[in-house]
């Protein structure tokens, strides 16, 4: 592939190399070799099996994936950028040769014209291919440079251990040498643990399982890739089993905030699942209504939705509701928590049983008491087995910095890492799915085999590129946070961020789809100068020394040429698939319009019906805008910049690496800022204390004194009732005179005061 692109391979990861003085890095390379798999004992890779694999294989036989798929059948499933791609890099190939043979023929006719000077033309071609072989050799040694690993110093964090709130009962201790035998589970459960490939519990599982058994309310943190779904499924299944449903209704909801997760945790709950009668089902954006509307009019055991399809349910499937739910679970809760969730959360808590068991889930849970009182937890217990920012324990750090003039750099440093060093199996993250599209063209026509995963792409799409990425039909998957939560892909041994995430909370979920269930993997982030505060935080709660990798400025220079050479490539492509998409957008104008004159009149029924949501039109367009306006403001500073910048875009037809880069950059700063603001909102009053109470001193209670009025108004006495209706006596109206008169009033005037 290399010799393909006029590339010269460079040392791989696992191959031997010259000795770097700089470096220093051959003992860490040797450590992450040697780093404990999944079937070697570890801190984390004891716990799991040597063939144990999260939600592969189905018991019927039918990967979740695949059922997926089946259902989008009638969908056009496979995305043609990969053909458009290829054509476009023939036909460059097409003209290149042709450029060459012409430029041979030009040469043979002037050598020709020239018999004369034929010993001085061939000294000149001899010259000519002396230059051509001193470029290769130029070629080869810019390629074979190899890159500078250093370790990046560490500074001692001087903040002490923050205390935890008394909003929780804290549980983050448990027994070490618990197992599952141990937990009372019931035999189909542990028949299928053991089918599974589960050795011992995780630490997670060690304190989860025994505390929701007991039907507590739980706030879980623990990193990624440690059994969190197989934590919280666990003790439901139980509860299931041990007291099984008198009528077919839904006992159990499991809230995701992605698709992709949904179908993974639906996987895992079915393995779990599969020698006991619970029945489960998956109602997820994207898949087909009526299917999963017939699923739940069965009333299963166990739901696994994504928010907005669970309230398109809710308000058009009337047979459904959430009145019967025993358990709620929230896993990524702090996504679901957040303001993007916010109203469609409000919604299913209104509609949830307020006699239920509440359990919250993540790698980086939150923990303010105003977040977790909105899904009205009660006495829940806190139950910590890993930092908020605390990454896998076998997964490698690696930064490269990006100098202040140098932002254009971006893609060029990504395409030297993936064609030099990272060749399989990496993710790529970027912060839009308009730069995600362009990385995927991009290293496409520089002969990689590439797939992207963002929000733009169909559900068909999206499942299929997932299924190519896992069968390792393609070696780089580029995606947006879409799918930084929660997948568990096999053997992803490398993540690649182009940009640093939103928060530092958004780098521990991308960097966590790899070194997962005790594997050893690599992160590479490039980090700009506005980007660096968020580095020195990583740096100081990183356990492991984090490296910084530096590229050789030659072999940039020479990478970014081979993208300003693709540039009318990439514009070909995009105009292709302009072309494609307003092609398709034609014909199902003239089939909708052909159908309607065949049938003489518009489609009536359940198909032609609109279904209902809970807010109107004008509010959702609404809330989009007021947020979409609130992120220009904060990242821009005001209307005017804002207008000025929208402009300037749709002026430019072609950004400008640096602008594009700038642009990721700005996304990501818009988030941050938007936090910053909420936080500094002020707290609203809510049912449950967000503070301890003040200590009240020992001894007896004294009794708050009560103004006249509300003494006279709230004693309900015979005595009371009496002077009441016989009016004030004497001292009642000389205390009375005296305030009026203090007042400027007339006590005399007053006849209704006057004794009978």
């Amino acid at each position: 592939m290399l010799q393909r692109l006029g590339l010269v391979g460079t040392i791989a990861e696992g191959d031997a190399g010259p000795e770097d003085p700089e470096s220093g890095d051959s003992e860490d390379e040797e450590e992450l070799r040697r780093a404990p798999g999944p079937g070697r004992r570890g801190p984390a890779g004891g716990d799991f099996s040597a063939s144990f694999v999260f939600g592969e294989a189905e018991a019927g036989g039918e990967g979740a994936w695949a059922a997926a798929l089946r259902q989008l059948r009638g969908k056009k499933a496979a995305t043609t950028l990969d053909e458009k791609i290829e054509k476009v890099r023939l036909k460059r190939k097409i003209q290149e040769r042709e450029a060459k043979q012409a430029k041979v023929r030009d040469e043979d006719a002037e050598t020709e014209a020239n018999q004369t000077k034929k010993m001085e033309c061939g000294d000149f071609s001899r010259d000519e291919d002396d230059v051509e072989s001193q470029y290769s050799l130029d070629d080869e040694t810019i390629f074979t440079k190899a890159d500078t690993v250093k370790v990046k110093e560490r500074r001692r964090s001087k903040k002490g251990k923050m205390e935890a709130e008394s909003f929780f009962e804290d549980a983050s201790q448990y027994d070490d040498n618990l197992s599952f035998q141990d937990m009372n589970l019931s035999r189909p459960l542990l028949k299928a643990i053991t089918a599974l490939g589960f050795k011992q519990p995780t630490p997670i599982q060690k304190a989860c399982i025994p505390v929701a058994l007991l039907g507590k309310d739980i706030c879980a943190c623990a990193a990624t890739g440690t059994g969190k779904t197989a934590a919280f499924i666990l003790p439901v299944l139980e509860r299931l089993i041990y007291k099984p449903r008198q009528a077919p209704i839904t006992r159990v909801l499991v809230l995701v905030p992605t698709r992709e997760l949904g179908i993974q945790v639906h996987s895992v709950t079915k393995q779990l699942a599969q020698f006991s009668s619970v029945t489960t089902c998956l109602a997820v954006g994207g898949l087909d209504v009526k299917t999963q509307e017939a699923a739940l009019r069965a009333g299963p055991d166990i739901l696994i939705a994504t928010p907005g399809r669970l309230i398109d349910h809710l308000h058009n499937c009337p047979s459904f509701h959430l009145s019967s739910v025993e358990v709620l679970i929230l896993d990524e809760a702090d996504r679901m928590l957040d303001e993007y969730f916010e109203e469609q959360m409000k919604e299913i808590i209104r509609l949830c049983s307020n006699h239920r068991q509440t359990m919250l889930f993540s790698a980086t849970m939150t923990e303010e008491v105003k977040d977790l009182a909105s899904v009205s937890l009660k006495n829940p217990t806190r139950i910590f087995v890993n930092s908020n920012t605390d990454v896998a324990p076998f997964l490698r750090q690696e930064f490269v910095r990006i100098r202040p003039n140098r932002e254009g750099d971006r893609e060029a440093i990504v395409s030297a890492l993936l064609t030099r060093t990272f060749r399989d199996h990496v993710m790529l993250f970027t912060q839009t799915k308009k730069q995600a599209h362009r990385m995927h063209i991009l290293l496409g026509l520089m002969g990689l085999r590439v797939g992207e995963l963002h929000g733009n792409l169909s559900q068909a799409q999206r499942l299929e590129a997932l299924r190519r990425f896992k069968d390792e039909q393609i070696d780089i998957l580029v995606a947006t946070d879409v799918a930084a939560r929660g997948l568990d892909i096999e053997g992803v041994k490398t993540v690649i961020n182009f940009t640093m995430p939103n928060t530092a909370k958004h780098y521990v979920h991308r960097v966590g789809r790899t070194a997962r269930a005790g594997r050893a993997g690599r992160s590479v982030s490039l980090v700009g100068e506005e980007e660096r505060k968020m580095l020195k935080d990583i740096v100081k709660t990183a356990k492991t020394p984090v490296k910084a990798r530096i590229l050789p400025q030659d072999v940039i220079l020479k990478f970014r040429e081979k993208i300003e050479n693709l540039e009318k490539d990439v514009y070909t492509v995009l105009c292709l698939e302009r072309e494609e998409r307003e092609m398709q957008q034609s014909e199902a104008q003239i089939n909708k319009a052909k159908k309607q004159l065949e049938t003489g009149r518009q489609e009536t029924g359940g198909e032609g019906l609109e279904r209902s949501w809970f807010q109107t039109r004008e509010e959702r367009k609404k809330e989009k805008l007021a947020k979409a306006l609130q992120e220009f403001d904060l990242a821009l500073r005001g209307k005017k910049k804002r207008k000025k910048f929208m402009q300037d875009r749709q002026k430019k037809v072609q950004m400008t690496p640096e602008e594009r880069s700038q642009f990721e950059i700005l996304k990501s700063q818009m988030y941050a800022e938007r936090l910053a603001k909420r936080n500094r909102r002020a707290k609203r009053a809510r049912a449950l204390p967000e503070d301890e109470q003040a200590a009240v001193p020992a001894g007896p209670k004294q009794k708050k004194k009560l103004s006249v009025f509300d003494e006279e108004l709230t004693n309900t006495s015979r005595r009371a009732l009496k002077q009441y209706r016989a009016g004030p006596s004497f001292e009642d109206q000389k205390r009375l005179g005296v305030a009026q008169h203090r007042k400027g009033g007339n006590f005399k005037s007053k006849s209704r005061y006057k004794r009978k």
